[in-house]
């Protein structure tokens, strides 16, 4: 295994027949059509840039700022590739994976992020994406790593490969959270009470309760003070 990229098989981009028609394939017949999301618009901005610079092969669609109109515009526009960043306004990204695979189930997804962490690399390949990059990235990069999803490969960043055939895949402390319990523990490192918590993530206080206690029995600490010093360390807050 190679330490700079770990790669799935790679799907050859051949036009696919479905009930005896032949559909289009990305980046072949046609541009890939790309959902770009992320709460800065210099991100976007940069992206897109990037994107622009081969408009042979990718064609943005539409942005998006924060995690509902991330799944909104998806639904909208069934992009082949969603760009996302693990960290936005409205819920947790890998969360929303779901909905987006529901609404568009051959939607290739690569992650953007600024974590380099192999546990988060490792959580977002369980969700479904096939690449995960880090912002300090080259744009040949990008285009790498947006083609191998595309294509069905996968792409890691060449540190994380590395990291992730040297480390292990620890369910430690603070690891097992689940996506949900992450979101309630950042919320809480913000500040926000189990009431206003509740309604930013539509759930019942009792639900938010819930998670808390869990995240609280799994972390082995409970006060915000602490819950603070873990988001912090874990990059769940800036």
């Amino acid at each position: 295994m190679s330490t700079q990229t770990i790669y799935a098989p790679q799907t050859v981009l051949q036009p696919a027949t479905v009930w005896g028609m032949h559909t289009e394939v990305p980046g072949v017949d046609r541009p890939i059509d790309v959902i770009i999301a992320d709460d800065h618009a210099v991100v976007r901005d940069g992206i897109r840039t990037v994107l622009e610079r081969e408009a042979h092969e990718f064609r943005v669609v539409a942005e998006a700022a924060d995690v509902p109109s991330t799944i909104r515009e998806v639904k909208a526009h069934k992009p082949d590739l969603l760009t996302l960043d693990l960290t936005m306004p409205g819920g947790s990204s890998l969360a929303a994976l779901p909905a987006c695979f529901v609404a568009h189930p051959p939607l290739a997804v690569a992650i953007l992020t600024m974590r380099e962490d192999p546990e988060y690399a490792r959580q977002a390949l369980r969700a479904g994406a096939r690449s995960y990059v880090l912002k300090e990235a080259e744009p040949a990069e990008l285009l790498q790593a947006f083609r191998l999803a595309v294509s069905g490969g996968q792409y890691l960043h060449p540190r994380l490969g590395a990291l992730m055939v040297t480390s292990p895949d620890s369910e430690g402390q603070g690891n097992s959270l689940s996506d949900r319990e992450r979101e309630v523990v950042r919320l809480i490192a913000l500040g926000h009470t189990n009431p206003q918590i509740a309604e930013q993530l539509h759930v019942a206080e009792r639900t938010v309760k819930t998670y808390r206690a869990r995240a609280v029995d799994k972390l082995g600490f409970s006060s915000r003070a602490e819950i603070t010093s873990y988001a912090r360390k874990h990059g769940l807050v800036d």
